[in-house]
């Protein structure tokens, strides 16, 4: 079942047709989120620098659009050993019946531009004091710069008895696994949504990318519902990790005011630590112990930490919030190691705060690339990543509030005038599903 919840008279408004042409190449672009150097450069600088990239994905493949097309003679060596590309910002489209599973999946061999070696392979040892890394076959890359783009590990092994093999069913979901999980993910919502019941949701402690996916899936859930008639026959609770619903105060008083509204109930310092697919419970700790809740349909969000090779090597934080599940130590503005000056880390993999998105990843890229191609030339560079990201935070089918924001927790708004970042709008839910996807490509190959 697919959903075509986009309103149908989005055609006939005066002036929509031609802001939806011009969305195509902006809902990844912030009004401030750094100073970004252009994909192209007049006359690519000439070298014979050995640039490793370890991480094929977003993060990745953007960084090496980028560097294929600032240097000239650079060796420039991607290591992944998954051949698929997931496109991670619509797993949530396919687990609420709006896009297709195959809507996410592409190769990531695709994306590598011309130039560029792809070494299928995994990255089993990195080695910043030799400046090498090493692949699961033992091959040994020696590079001078090294952009760090692994990603992060979904840590489902912390919560007992969770068993990926299950999603989808027993009403157990979880859209993060996989593309086909999130597929499985809708089956189980779309029998919820015919019969009712207890919906659980909510998100571990830590780090994580895409820290609004729980909730709009909260929303998602709360519609699908109410458009069956069956709202009244069904109790959602969102179990929030903290004391608050969002990492940015006057957003995390909109989704609870939205919640209050939609009858959601939310019980605050809840994080899952077990659960019993065949009982349907989950067992939370809070505050006041240990709290069995049974449940007919739940959304199971991991813990998330950095990969065992990342984890096992010298770069991790080692002390402060971010030491603990092993992230990157990098600058959070110039996203370049603080005890390694030759290694850079964008994407997930970064210790720095709220950058575990597409957006951010379209903006910290050209910053790190920025500083490396500095090195190489000598001139250095002087941009800055102020911690730009987005979030379509998703309300209801058809509605969403683009929010935007930066360190400082500023909201920010690249359409000023139009989009105002806390209202439910029609045109937030377009750019969620039909204007990223184009914008995320274009990023991958370094046009946007």
């Amino acid at each position: 079942m697919t959903i075509d919840a986009t309103p149908r008279n989005i055609a006939h408004l005066t002036g929509r047709r031609r802001l939806l042409a011009g969305l195509g190449a902006l809902p990844l672009v912030g009004a401030a989120g750094a100073t970004a150097m252009p994909a192209r450069a007049a006359e690519p600088a000439r070298t014979q620098a050995r640039i490793v990239i370890a991480g094929g994905g977003a993060a990745g493949l953007t960084a090496a659009s980028r560097l294929a097309a600032l240097l000239d003679g650079a060796h420039i060596t991607v290591i992944d050993g998954r051949k698929a590309h997931y496109y991670q910002p619509g797993f949530t489209l396919i687990a609420a019946g709006v896009k297709p599973q195959g809507y996410v999946i592409s190769s990531t061999s695709e994306y590598i531009p011309k130039g560029v070696e792809l070494i299928a392979e995994k990255v089993a040892e990195i080695d910043p004091e030799g400046k090498a890394v090493v692949t699961d076959s033992g091959k040994r890359l020696a590079y001078d710069f090294l952009i760090l783009a692994t990603g992060l590990e979904l840590n489902y092994g912390a919560i007992e008895g969770m068993d990926t093999t299950r999603i989808g069913t027993n009403g157990l979901g979880s859209i993060y696994h996989s593309p086909q999980a999130a597929a499985a993910t809708w089956q189980a919502l779309n029998q919820f949504a015919d019969t009712g019941g207890v919906g659980l949701f909510g998100r571990p402690l830590g780090e994580m990318k895409c820290a609004g996916a729980p909730l709009k899936y909260t929303f998602i859930s709360d519609d699908h519902l109410r458009r069956r008639g069956n709202r009244g026959k069904a109790e959602l609770m969102y179990m929030a990790q903290s004391k608050s619903l969002f990492g940015v105060p006057i957003v995390a008083e909109k989704v609870r005011m939205l919640f209050q509204d939609r009858g959601v109930k939310v019980h605050h310092e809840h994080v899952l630590q077990s659960i019993d697919p065949d009982r349907r419970i989950a067992i939370y700790k809070t505050p006041a112990g240990t709290l069995e809740q049974g449940y007919d349909f739940i959304n199971v969000v991991p813990p998330m930490r950095a990969p065992e090779v990342v984890r096992n090597s010298p770069l991790p934080w080692t002390e402060g919030p971010w030491a603990a599940d092993g992230w990157a130590e990098v600058d959070r503005q110039t996203l370049r190691h603080k005890r390694y000056p030759e290694v850079f880390a964008v994407g997930d993999i970064a210790g720095v705060p709220k950058g575990k998105t597409a957006a951010s990843v379209k903006w910290q890229v050209p910053v790190a690339v920025s500083h490396l191609v500095g090195d190489i030339t000598g001139k250095p560079s002087a941009d800055m990543y102020n911690g730009y990201t987005s979030c379509p935070l998703i309300t209801r089918l058809g509605r969403a509030m683009l929010i935007e924001f930066d360190y400082q927790d500023n909201l920010v708004m690249s359409f000023p005038g139009v989009i105002a970042p806390l209202e439910e709008l029609w045109i937030s839910w377009v750019m969620k599903t039909m204007a990223l996807k184009p914008t995320y490509i274009s990023m991958l190959r370094g046009r946007a």
